[in-house]
């Protein structure tokens, strides 16, 4: 028996695909695009929060600045230069190399030189016009440290401990009157040259049974020691000097002390 029934009655209008296709074009969409760029928007944020070094720019480095090189450098200390001596050594060609003088050195200078105390003032003005005779002499290579850029945010330091810093990152050598700077830098490692200890190297030295020609100045501290100095300045206690202040005598050493600051002769009446 023949099936008359019509096959294009039950084929479908259109396949799977097409249907599906269909549907998703007449579906509204979930979220609308404002509320898609809202949630980037979030998330954005929130990662930007959460992992902050992946989305900052790197940071570039700062260039090291370059240490300039000094020949020698010799950084004069505030005490060195009121006392002068040195100044004077420099001027004989003694000391070879570049004398320094700090930014905060010559500061600490000029308020000396400002001071009430007119002792103080006067040394600190001769100290000043020192340094501008040592800075016009040809042989003589001088300059003036200038503060680095930045530094004046950074912690003020003491003009001791600046002078150290300085000493260390130019591999020079401080001059100083100051005992207490000599044994500060020593112990950090820098070289510091104390005037006085040199001054007391250039001595004359006198040993025991050595016969010296003084002239005694003043009592000392017994009643009946008088004192007396050498040309180079050095102390001479003369033992029953009391009864010869004001006269030129001869005395013989007997024995030679030596202190932080100095020797000190004890001399017997000849």
């Amino acid at each position: 028996m023949v099936d008359r029934t019509n096959k294009s009655e039950n084929k479908p209008l259109f396949n799977r695909g097409e249907q599906k296709d269909k549907i998703q074009q007449q579906a509204p969409p979930l979220f609308s695009p404002r509320m898609v760029g809202m949630l980037a928007d979030e998330v954005a944020k929130t990662m930007i929060h959460r992992l902050p070094h992946l989305f900052s720019p790197p940071k570039r480095k700062k260039p090291k600045q370059k240490v300039k090189k000094l020949d020698n450098p010799l950084f004069l200390d505030t005490s060195a230069i009121i006392d002068r001596r040195i100044l004077d050594m420099m001027r004989l060609g003694l000391l070879n190399g570049t004398v320094v003088v700090s930014e905060g050195v010559l500061l600490e200078l000029k308020h000396i030189a400002d001071s009430q105390d007119a002792v103080r003032r006067e040394r600190g003005r001769k100290g000043l016009e020192e340094l501008e005779k040592l800075k016009r002499l040809r042989f003589i290579k001088f300059m003036i440290l200038e503060q680095e850029e930045g530094q004046e945010g950074r912690k003020k330091l003491e003009v001791d401990e600046l002078l150290i810093r300085l000493a260390k990152q130019y591999k020079g050598r401080i001059i100083t009157c100051d005992y207490n700077l000599e044994k500060k830098a020593s112990i950090q490692g820098v070289l510091a040259i104390n005037v006085n200890a040199l001054a007391n190297a250039l001595k004359v030295t006198a040993v025991p049974g050595e016969a010296v020609h003084i002239k005694v100045l003043h009592l000392g501290k017994e009643v009946n020691q008088g004192v007396g100095y050498l040309d180079d300045g050095t102390m001479i206690v003369v033992e029953q000097g009391n009864v010869s202040i004001g006269k030129t005598i001869d005395v013989v050493v007997s024995r030679v002390i030596q202190t932080a600051t100095g020797r000190i002769l004890f001399a017997k009446k000849i």
